[in-house]
């Protein structure tokens, strides 16, 4: 390989984005992996007393508390399947840019595939769903069409009150109770 093609293909690369794909049902969706922190397998979480039903609840991760949700029952209300491709994927969650990032946890289902593409091939999809803001743009391929999973755009204020209070809550006050 000569030094222009070398270059070509460094250019061609760097235009592509590496997307780990999932499925809701039937239908496919995609996250861009550079918000994935770790891909486990689908692990028991402790439910939240009047959380949203599609709040799965909280498990320990590394010494913190993480908050997980079931995509597939925020997108269309019934809980996602336990297969053994269904997966708990932490990914980077900021409401914001500029905000801190915080691990949130995901249910997915068959979340065991990636795709290299470039992120220009999303298109949007015509409708502007207020309920769903987490669902971005769509791409065609062979197999049907793949839409992209925005997760900045997965929880609004209340939830994100609910899962990532502001000040953190601070553990040893609830210890010095006891």
């Amino acid at each position: 390989m000569n030094e222009i093609t070398a270059k070509r293909t460094a250019v061609k690369q760097a235009l592509h984005a590496l997307f780990l794909v999932f499925r809701i049902g039937s239908e496919r969706y995609a996250l861009q992996a550079i918000e994935v922190v770790e891909v486990l397998p689908l692990l028991p979480v402790k439910p939240i007393a009047h959380a949203p039903h599609w709040v799965a609840g909280v498990f320990a991760y590394r010494g913190a508390v993480v908050p997980v949700i079931d995509l597939s029952a925020l997108t269309f209300g019934t809980a996602a399947q336990v297969r053994t491709s269904t997966r708990l994927v932490l990914v980077h969650y900021r409401a914001e840019k500029s905000a801190q990032a915080q691990i949130l946890g995901l249910i997915l289902e068959q979340a065991t595939d990636t795709l290299r593409c470039n992120p220009a091939d999303f298109q949007p999809y015509g409708l502007d769903n207020a309920q769903a803001p987490y669902l971005g743009p769509v791409r065609e391929d062979a197999q049907g069409l793949l839409q992209w999973v925005r997760v900045a755009d997965l929880l609004d204020e209340p939830v994100r009150a609910l899962l990532f209070p502001t000040p953190p809550l601070d553990l040893t006050l609830l210890e010095d109770r006891s």
